[in-house]
């Protein structure tokens, strides 16, 4: 993804992003907050079905669910890679602790573009686009959501490796 393109869609997705830089942590609020909590939580082996689930929910326009409390996603290193010479890769290494989880097409094409939306920056070598963060902790309240003012989504990480 260019550095324009992703520009313009960190500008449409109208959240705060404090430092885009890899030296300083990132922090994220909104529907950004919670893109990536929603393309996160599927894959990780924290998370209770439950808790998915009205992830989930919540990514899907439902801010009516039955879950109440607080939902912490969290992974430990996030590395999505695409290719404009090999135009058919696009995959994603997610780290969960000692576990690493790697998605292919559709769903790493997700991450890649959710990282951009947050203000990862991109980084390229030899035919390949990298996007990469770290230490990604996201708090996603329900019951805010449901007040539809904006707020119940926060996450922060480390942009790069």
């Amino acid at each position: 993804m260019s550095a324009c393109l992703a520009g313009a869609l960190l500008v449409a997705g109208a959240t705060h992003v404090a430092g885009a830089s890899a030296a300083t942590p990132a922090k994220i609020s909104g529907s950004t907050a919670l893109a990536l909590a929603g393309v996160i939580a599927p894959l990780s082996p924290i998370l209770s079905g439950a808790e998915k689930k009205a992830v989930a929910m919540l990514f899907a326009a439902n801010a009516d669910i039955p879950y109440k409390k607080p939902i912490v996603v969290t992974a430990d290193k996030i590395v999505c890679r695409t290719s404009n010479v090999d135009i058919t890769v696009r995959n994603c290494e997610v780290t969960f602790g000692k576990k690493v989880k790697t998605v292919n097409g559709s769903t790493a094409n997700e991450i890649f573009a959710t990282e951009a939306l947050s203000g990862v920056p991109a980084d390229g070598a030899a035919g390949s686009n990298f996007e990469s963060l770290s230490k990604l902790s996201c708090t996603i309240d329900p019951n805010a959501i449901r007040q539809k003012d904006g707020s119940g989504a926060d996450c922060t990480f480390q942009p790069g490796n």
